[in-house]
C-alpha cells in the first residue's frame, strides 16, 4: 500500500521497505519523516516515495495477465467459460492465505481474554488477603489481560495493512490488464463496450478489490469463533448460552441471504453508472454543440433520470447495510437479555464473574459474527460482481494481430482487385459513405473478416481522417517513440509545413498539447498527424483524407512536398475529395455503395464515362501528363488547389492560434497559453465544519437533521439504560435507517448540482481541463460518496456514541476512572491531529493524480487505430503503468499505522479513531465535488425579458463596435467589428487561418460575452437568456458530434416533430436510404459517438437537425469539408431551397460554395477587410479574395469571376 516516499529517497530510486523484513513497517518510525513535512506544509508529488518493485503496475499486471491467458486456453480446451476468480485465487492465495494466521490468532486472543478477565473478577469474589498463592495467579491473569490487549492492537493493524496491500496489489494488477485491453479490442468489440464503462470498471468495479481482502478471511474464522465462544460459555454456565447463540445464528443465514441482495443491486447499479459515466464523456466531448443547440436540459434529464435509477438501487443497498449495522448494535442487548432469562429461567443465581465472562464472550464473537461476517458476506457478493463485469471486458473480441506479408481477411466483400505496387500513388475516391475508410480499415485489419484476401508485405502507418493528437510535446507527438534524428526530423517538418508554426509557438516543437489537441487548430492536428506518419519511415502509406483540413496553399505544399515529394518511393493510397489531385495519382479507384465501380488511370477513366463522371465536375483545363511510373508526381502551379482550408477547431480559441501567420509573437504565445490545460487545483487544511454542514444540508432539511440527531442519542440513552430492550432495537434501527436515507440523499443532490454546475460554466473551462479530471470526479469521487462514505460515517457515529456511553457510565460508577481518560483523550487527540494533516494531503495528493489516468485511456480510446497502426501499445501500456505507479492510495487503513500504534487502545476505541480518520479523508472526495458545484456560471438560459414568440421574423443582424477576447485576460480576436447582415441575405465569410471567423459565431452564440452590441431585429443578444437566443439560430458546426441514442433522439432530442417530419428531412439530406438498412430504422441505437457512421454522414444528419429547427438565421460553419464534391452541391442545392426564406451565414473554404452568396465579408487578423457584393470584390485586384480566387488557377478563376457575375446581374434585374 505504501507505494511513495521523501525526496531524498527518491533521488536514489528506492524506498524503505526493500530493505527491510516482514515486521519492519510495524515500527513505523520510518514514517515520521513524512508526517514530519505533511504536519508543516502541503504534500506534493516529490515529497513520496518511489513504488515498491514488486508493487509496479507492469509487474503486477503481466503477472495476473500469464495467469489469465492460461486459463483461456485451458478452458477453450474444455470447452468451458474462463473463470476470473480462479485466476484471482491461484495467483494471490498464498501470500493472502498466510495472513489468516493474523485473524486466527487475534480472534483466539479475543476469546481467551474473557477467561483470563473471568479468573481475576473470581479472585475478587473470593477475596482472601493471606493467600499470597492466589495473588500471585491473579497478577498473572492481569498480566494476560494487559499482553493480549497489546498484543491485539498491533496485531489488528498489521493484519489491515497487509491485507489492504493484497487488494491494491489485485487491483493495480486488473486496472492494468483492463488498459492492455483495451488496446487489443476489434471494431466489433467497441460497439459493446463505451469509454464510461471502462472508466467505471477502471474507478469502481476494480475498488471491490480493496474492500474484499480486509474482511474474506472473517467467512471461515466466524464460525470458528463461534464454536470456541459456546464451548466455553458451556463450560461457564451451562445450555442457556445457546439461547443466546440461537440469536446469532438466526443472524448469519439472514446475513447471507442480504449478501445475495447486495449481489443483485450491485449488478444494476454498475449499469447505471456506465451509462451514466458514458453520456458525461459525451457531454464534456461534445459541449460546444450541445451550448449552441441550447440542448443542456435534455442531457439534463437523461443524466438526471439515468442517476435516479441508480440512485433507488444504491438506496435499497444502503438499508440493507443499514439493518446490519443496526443489528450488530441492537444484537448484544438481546443476546445477554435473553441468555439471562433462560439462565434464570432454569434457578441458576447470577454471579458478577459469570456475567462478566459472558458478555466479554458475547462482545468477542458479537463484532466478527454481527459486523465483520456480514460484511465479508457483502463484499464477496459485490466483488464477484465486480469480477464478472471484468471477465466479460476481459472475453471481448481482439483484433486479429497479423504479421506483414501474412493474409488478412478484411470487412467488405471483395470490392478491390488490386496490387499496389512501389513508388505508386492509388488514389480512392466516392461519395459519403462509399467505404473509403472502410478499405484502409480492411487493409490494417481492423475490420472484422468476411470474405476476400488482402495481403500485406511491409509494415504500414496510417493518418486518420479525424486528426489524432495526444496530450503531451509536438515533437513527442511527431517522434511517436522513435529516436531523434535531427535531419530527418527538419525535412518531415519542412514538407508538412510545420516550419512556420514551430517558430511562432512559444517553445517550438516543445509546447505542451492539451488534451484531445486543445492547444492547436484543426490544421495544424492535421499536419502534426501527417507528420507523425511520414517520420515513421514505413513501407505503406494509409491516408485517410488528410488535405480536407488545410487550405489552397497548404493543401499544394504538403501535396507536392511530402505526399508526392519525400514519400514519393513509397506506395501510398490516398483517400481524397480533392479531385484536382487526381491527375498525378498513378491509379485511381472509384467507390461506390462499398463496391469498386471504376479503376484505372485518371485518363481512362475520363473515356469509361462511368458514375466517375458524377463525382469529377470536368475540367476545362489542360490535361496534366500522367506521370510515368518511378517519376515523381507534382502537380501544376496553375492548376486547382485544395478547396478546403484548415479547419479550425470549433472552439474559436484554436482558429486564432492557428493564426500564427498573422498575429506578432508575443500575441501567439499569449494565446497559446490561453488552452493550456492547468494543474488540477488542491484544497489545503483541515476539512472545515461548513463542508460537514454543506454535505448534511444536501441530504436533508434542519428538522431531519434534528429528527436524526434526537434518534441517535435516544438510541445511545436507551442503550445505555440497559433495562429498555424492546425500545433499544426500535431506536437503533430507525437511526440507523435514516442515517443512511439522509447521506445517500446528499450523494444524488451533490451529483446534481455538479451536474447542472458543469452545463452553466463557460465552454473555457472545458479547453483548460482535461475529459479525464471531469470524469475523475463523476466516476471515482461520486463513487465514493455513494457507497463508502455512508457505511464509515454510520460506523464512526454510532462508535463514537456507544465509546462516550461506555466512559458516562464508567464515570457514574467510579468517578476516579476520569483520571486516566482524560489526558488519554488529549493525547489521542494531538495524535489523531498530527497524522491527519499528512493522510488528508495523501489523499487529496491520490484523487489528483487519479485524473491522467483516466484522460490517458480516453485519449487512448480515441487514437486506437493510429496506436495499433504504428505498433505502440506497449509504449502506452507503460505509460499506463507509470501514471498508475504515481497515483498512490495511501489510505487512512495504511499510514494510519502510525496512530493505531501510539493510541494502543481496546477494541471499540481503536475501532472509532480509524473510522473518525477515514471519514475525514473521504470528506476530501465531497470537497471536490462540492468544488465543482460552485464553478463560475455563464449568463442565465432564461431572463425576465423575454423575446417575442416569432422573433426573429425578419433575420436582421448588425454588430456595432464589437470586441470579443475568449476569457477576460486573453487577447481580442475581433476587433471593431462593424457588419449589418440584411434580412433573408446569403453572406460567405471567408479568411485565412485565424482571422476570426469561428470567434465570429462564438459571438454571435455568446460562449463568451463580447464586448459592443450585437442586434438581431432590432433586440440586443445580451439582453436576453442564453437558450432564448441559441434556440432561435441554427448551426451545422465543424465538428460533427453524434450522441449515443436513437437516430431519432440525434435528431429531435424533444420529441417536437412527426414521423413523417423526420424521414423526410433524412431524405432531404441523402440519408433517407443509409437509415432505412438500419435493423431498427430511426430507434437504431448508434454507436458511442456516433462512431458506426462515417464522417461525412455525421455532417449531414448536423444538416438534418438545422433543416428540422426551422429557424430565421442559420450559420454554418465549414460543414462540407469531409464530403464529396457531388454531396456538397446536393447540401448547397438543399440549403438553398429550404432556406430560401432565412439569413444564412457560410463560413467556407471551398470558394465555389460561398461565390454565389449575395455579399461575401472577407476578414483578417479579427477585422473586416472587405465585405461587398463577390463580383465587386473581385475587380479590387490588391483585395484578398481576389488573390484567393487567383490561387484555384486560371480555368477556376475564370469560373468563379463568371458565377459572382451572373449572381450580380441577376440582383440587379
Amino acid at each position: 500500500m505504501l507505494k511513495y516516499g521523501l525526496k531524498s529517497v527518491k533521488k536514489q530510486g528506492v524506498h524503505f521497505l526493500t530493505k527491510t523484513n516482514f515486521l519492519f513497517p510495524h515500527f513505523i518510525s520510518w514514517l515520521n519523516p513524512l508526517f514530519r513535512i505533511g504536519y508543516k506544509r502541503k504534500l506534493e508529488e516529490d515529497d513520496m516515495y518511489k513504488v515498491l518493485p514488486e508493487d509496479g503496475s507492469e509487474r503486477l499486471g503481466e503477472q495476473l495477465q500469464r495467469y489469465w491467458d492460461h486459463e483461456v486456453q485451458k478452458a477453450a480446451k474444455e470447452l468451458r467459460d474462463p473463470s476470473l476468480s480462479k485466476v484471482i485465487i491461484k495467483c494471490y492465495w498464498k501470500s493472502y492465505a498466510v495472513l489468516g494466521i493474523f485473524t486466527l490468532i487475534e480472534e483466539v486472543i479475543k476469546v481467551v481474554q474473557p477467561v483470563f478477565l473471568g479468573k481475576l473478577i473470581q479472585y475478587f469474589e473470593n477475596y482472601n488477603p493471606n493467600n499470597t498463592e492466589a495473588l500471585n495467579v491473579a497478577f498473572g491473569y492481569a498480566a494476560g489481560i494487559s499482553m493480549s490487549s497489546i498484543g491485539l492492537a498491533l496485531l489488528h493493524h498489521l493484519y489491515f495493512y497487509h491485507v489492504q496491500r493484497s487488494g491494491m496489489k489485485i487491483r493495480v494488477a486488473m486496472c492494468h490488464m483492463i488498459y492492455k485491453k483495451a488496446l487489443c479490442l476489434s471494431s466489433t468489440a467497441m460497439g459493446q463496450t463505451t469509454t464510461g464503462q471502462i472508466v467505471n470498471l477502471l474507478s469502481n468495479d476494480v475498488n471491490r478489490f480493496d474492500e474484499v481482502t480486509i474482511f474474506l478471511h472473517f467467512l471461515w474464522v466466524g464460525p470458528l469463533q463461534a464454536g470456541a465462544v459456546i464451548g466455553l460459555l458451556w463450560y461457564e454456565i451451562g445450555p442457556s448460552c445457546l439461547a443466546g447463540m440461537a440469536v446469532l445464528m438466526f443472524l448469519m443465514p439472514l446475513q447471507t441471504l442480504f449478501g445475495r441482495l447486495f449481489s443483485s443491486f450491485r449488478s444494476k447499479t454498475a449499469a447505471f453508472t456506465d451509462s451514466r459515466i458514458r453520456t458525461m464523456n459525451e457531454v464534456v466531448s461534445g459541449i460546444r454543440i450541445i451550448k449552441m443547440y441550447a440542448w443542456e436540459k435534455s442531457f439534463s434529464t437523461l443524466v438526471n433520470e439515468v442517476r435516479r435509477k441508480e440512485i433507488s438501487k444504491i438506496m435499497k443497498s444502503s438499508y440493507l447495510r443499514g439493518l446490519n449495522m443496526a443489528s450488530f448494535f441492537v444484537a448484544s442487548k438481546i443476546i445477554v437479555f435473553i441468555t439471562f432469562l433462560v439462565y434464570v429461567m432454569l434457578g441458576n443465581v447470577i454471579s458478577a464473574g459469570r456475567v462478566f465472562v459472558a458478555v466479554s464472550l458475547y462482545s468477542a464473537v458479537r463484532l466478527t459474527v454481527t459486523l465483520f461476517f456480514p460484511s465479508a458476506v457483502e463484499k464477496v457478493s459485490e466483488a464477484k460482481i465486480s469480477v464478472r463485469r471484468i471477465k466479460k471486458f476481459l472475453l471481448l473480441d481482439e483484433i486479429m494481430k497479423h504479421s506483414s506479408g501474412q493474409p488478412v481477411q478484411p470487412t467488405e466483400e471483395p470490392m478491390v482487385e488490386h496490387i499496389l505496387r512501389s513508388e505508386q500513388l492509388l488514389a480512392v475516391i466516392g461519395p459519403v459513405g462509399a467505404g473509403k475508410s472502410s478499405l484502409l480499415s480492411s487493409i490494417l485489419g481492423e475490420l472484422p473478416q468476411e470474405k476476400g484476401v488482402v495481403k500485406v508485405k511491409g509494415n504500414l502507418t496510417y493518418v486518420c481522417q479525424q486528426p489524432w493528437v495526444f496530450p503531451g510535446t509536438i515533437r513527442s507527438n511527431i517522434l511517436f517513440g522513435k529516436e531523434l534524428n535531427q535531419q530527418k526530423y527538419e525535412r518531415v517538418l519542412k514538407a508538412c509545413a510545420l516550419k512556420r508554426d514551430m517558430e511562432l509557438l512559444p517553445d517550438g516543437d516543445l509546447t505542451v498539447i492539451g488534451d484531445r489537441g486543445a492547444t492547436l487548430s484543426g490544421g495544424q492536428k492535421a499536419r502534426v498527424n501527417l507528420a507523425r506518419a511520414v517520420y515513421q519511415d514505413a513501407d505503406i502509406y494509409l491516408l485517410d483524407d488528410p488535405l480536407s483540413a488545410v487550405d489552397a496553399e497548404v493543401g499544394r505544399h504538403l501535396f507536392e512536398q511530402c505526399i508526392c515529394g519525400l514519400l514519393r518511393k513509397k506506395p501510398r493510397i490516398l483517400v481524397t475529395h480533392q479531385l484536382q489531385y487526381l491527375k498525378a495519382a498513378h491509379q485511381i479507384l472509384v467507390l461506390k455503395e462499398g463496391q469498386a465501380v471504376a479503376q484505372g488511370t485518371y485518363t481512362e477513366l475520363q473515356r469509361s464515362g462511368l458514375d466517375f463522371t458524377l463525382l469529377l465536375k470536368k475540367e476545362e483545363e489542360d490535361e496534366a501528363p500522367e506521370p510515368a511510373p518511378g517519376v515523381p508526381c507534382r502537380v501544376s502551379r496553375s492548376r486547382t488547389l485544395s478547396q478546403t482550408s484548415v479547419q479550425s477547431h470549433a472552439s474559436s480559441v484554436h482558429s486564432a492560434k492557428d493564426g500564427a501567420d498573422q498575429l506578432p509573437v508575443g500575441q501567439v504565445t499569449c494565446i497559446i497559453l490561453l488552452s493550456c490545460a492547468l494543474p488540477e487545483t488542491r484544497s489545503t487544511g483541515t476539512i472545515g465544519i461548513s463542508l460537514y454542514l454543506k454535505y448534511f444540508r444536501a441530504g436533508a432539511n434542519i428538522l431531519v437533521l434534528l429528527t436524526l440527531i434526537l434518534l441517535n442519542l435516544l438510541a445511545q440513552v436507551v442503550k445505555a439504560k440497559g433495562s429498555l430492550t424492546v425500545a433499544t432495537i426500535i431506536f437503533g434501527f430507525l437511526r440507523s435507517l435514516l442515517f443512511f436515507n439522509v447521506l445517500v440523499n446528499s450523494a444524488q443532490t451533490l451529483h446534481n448540482r455538479m451536474f447542472t454546475s458543469i452545463l452553466r460554466t463557460p465552454v473555457r473551462f472545458f479547453d483548460i481541463n482535461p475529459v479525464g479530471r471531469i470524469l475523475n470526479r463523476f466516476s471515482k469521487d461520486i463513487g465514493q460518496l455513494d457507497s463508502m462514505l455512508p457505511w464509515t460515517f454510520v460506523d464512526f457515529i454510532q462508535v463514537f456514541l456507544q465509546i462516550l456511553g461506555v466512559i458516562a457510565v464508567a464515570a457514574s460508577v467510579i468517578p476516579w476512572i476520569l483520571i486516566p481518560v482524560i489526558p488519554l483523550l488529549i493525547v489521542f487527540l494531538v495524535l489523531r491531529r498530527y497524522f491527519l494533516q499528512t493522510s488528508r494531503d495523501i489523499k487529496r495528493l491520490e484523487s489528483t493524480t487519479r485524473s491522467p489516468v483516466f484522460s490517458h485511456l480516453s485519449s487512448s480510446l480515441q487514437g486506437l487505430w493510429t496506436i495499433r497502426a504504428f505498433k505502440a501499445e506497449q509504449r502506452f501500456q507503460q505509460t499506463f503503468d507509470a501514471h498508475q505507479d504515481l497515483h498512490s492510495d495511501l489510505e487512512a487503513g495504511a499510514v494510519g499505522l502510525a496512530l493505531s500504534y501510539a493510541v494502543t487502545l481496546m477494541g471499540m476505541f481503536q475501532w472509532g479513531v480509524r473510522q473518525s480518520a477515514e471519514v475525514e479523508n473521504m470528506m476530501t472526495s465531497v470537497e471536490r465535488v462540492v468544488e465543482y458545484t460552485e464553478l463560475e456560471s455563464e449568463a442565465p438560459w432564461e431572463t425576465e425579458k423575454k423575446p417575442p414568440p416569432d422573433w426573429p421574423r425578419h433575420g436582421n443582424i448588425t454588430f456595432d463596435q464589437v470586441n470579443f477576447a475568449y476569457n477576460s485576460d486573453g487577447p481580442v480576436v475581433l476587433k471593431s467589428m462593424n457588419a449589418v447582415f440584411r434580412s433573408k441575405e446569403k453572406v460567405g465569410i471567408v479568411g485565412r487561418t485565424g482571422a476570426g471567423k469561428s470567434s465570429l459565431i462564438s459571438a454571435l452564440f455568446r460562449l463568451a460575452e463580447p464586448e459592443g452590441t450585437i442586434l438581431i431585429d432590432g433586440m440586443k443578444t445580451s439582453e436576453i437568456g442564453l437558450h432564448d437566443l441559441r434556440q432561435k439560430m441554427s448551426i451545422i458546426p465543424q465538428d460533427p458530434v453524434l450522441f449515443t441514442g436513437t437516430m431519432r433522439k440525434n435528431l429531435d432530442p424533444f420529441n417536437q416533430h412527426t414521423d413523417e417530419d423526420l424521414w423526410n428531412v433524412l431524405d432531404e439530406v441523402q440519408l433517407k436510404a443509409v437509415v432505412e438498412e438500419l435493423p431498427n430504422k430511426m430507434e437504431t441505437e448508434l454507436a458511442e459517438s456516433g462512431s458506426n457512421f462515417s464522417v461525412g454522414q455525421r455532417q449531414l444528419v448536423c444538416l438534418a437537425r438545422a433543416i428540422l429547427r426551422k429557424n430565421c438565421i442559420l450559420i454554418i460553419d465549414e460543414a462540407t469539408a469531409n464530403v464529396d464534391p457531388r454531396t456538397d452541391e446536393l447540401i448547397q442545392k438543399t440549403i438553398r431551397a429550404k432556406f430560401k426564406e432565412c439569413t444564412v451565414l457560410t463560413i467556407a473554404h471551398r470558394l465555389n460554395t460561398i461565390i454565389d452568396s449575395d455579399r461575401i465579408l472577407v476578414l483578417d487578423a479579427g477585422r473586416i477587410h472587405e465585405y461587398d457584393e463577390p463580383y465587386v470584390l473581385l475587380q479590387i485586384q490588391d483585395g484578398l479574395l481576389y488573390k484567393m480566387v487567383q490561387q484555384m488557377g486560371k480555368a477556376e478563376a475564370a469560373s468563379l469571376l463568371q458565377t459572382a457575375k451572373m449572381v450580380t446581374i441577376c440582383m440587379q434585374t
